[in-house]
């Protein structure tokens, strides 16, 4: 009984992270430079070229910057801001995120459904390893950023980048190690052992990872499209964890 006591307590103290939910930024405009990496013409500048963007294909692309993931991965605070914010056009879910984290050194394109196919997550590492880490690495963040994603409308135009071959490079993701798989199958069984014993109840969060198909689309059924201001929001765009991220 003891034995069930502390693996009771250990599912809750699983569960309770995983939903909890994080406090976002506004979303104020195309630009949201909360963590301050920005110079005034740099954020004009991206300010035009996101707008120009927009009105010619419909697309909405935006670049944030927050000093604090809030103890979350970057792939799963980036997932979370672009369903929560609703970048993109609902149903077509033609929207992406540039999000820089200076305090933990690291940074993500998050990719809307709708532009996976052009916008692949191969595409996106280049950008981040072959442009935007460079310049972060020689301490010009505005300069990364504004090229950054020059790069990433140049790709959704239509006109895809250089990507290294297997052969030249190989892949850190050919196949994840046996350790981390078991991992993943026991956060499985913990949580949805936790669940069926009355633990998965509350607000919307992660949706009980019932989502879990489709690149994980679903879940997290608290967000939907939120947060706008000044005279721009987002248009109830979906994500489903596509992208790529990157550190310096």
């Amino acid at each position: 009984m003891r034995l069930l006591h502390w693996l009771l307590l250990l599912a809750l103290l699983i569960v309770t992270p995983l939903r909890a939910e994080p406090s976002f930024p506004t979303l104020t405009g195309r630009v949201v430079d909360n963590a301050g990496l920005l110079d005034a013409s740099s954020r004009e500048q991206l300010d035009r070229m996101l707008t120009g963007h927009e009105q010619a294909s419909g697309e909405q692309v935006v670049v944030v910057t927050v000093n604090d993931l809030q103890g979350l991965p970057i792939e799963d605070f980036g997932y979370q801001l672009g369903r929560h914010w609703g970048i993109g056009q609902k149903g077509k879910d033609n929207g992406a995120l540039l999000i820089v984290a200076p305090q933990v050194r690291k940074l993500r394109i998050e990719v809307g459904y709708g532009l996976e196919e052009r916008l692949t997550d191969a595409q996106a590492s280049v950008i981040i390893n072959g442009i935007i880490t460079p310049a972060f690495r020689r301490g010009e963040f505005s300069q990364g950023i504004v090229q950054g994603t020059a790069a990433i409308l140049q790709v959704l135009g239509g006109n895809p980048l250089a990507e290294p071959s297997r052969a030249q490079g190989g892949s850190d993701e050919e196949g994840a190690p046996a350790w981390a798989v078991g991992l993943f199958v026991l956060l499985i069984i913990v949580v949805f052992a936790a669940q069926s014993m009355g633990l998965g109840g509350g607000r919307g969060g992660r949706g009980g990872m019932g989502g879990m198909g489709g690149g994980f689309g679903g879940g997290y059924g608290g967000f939907g499209g939120g947060g706008g201001g000044g005279g721009f929001s987002g248009g109830g765009g979906g994500f489903g964890g596509g992208g790529s991220s990157g550190g310096w």
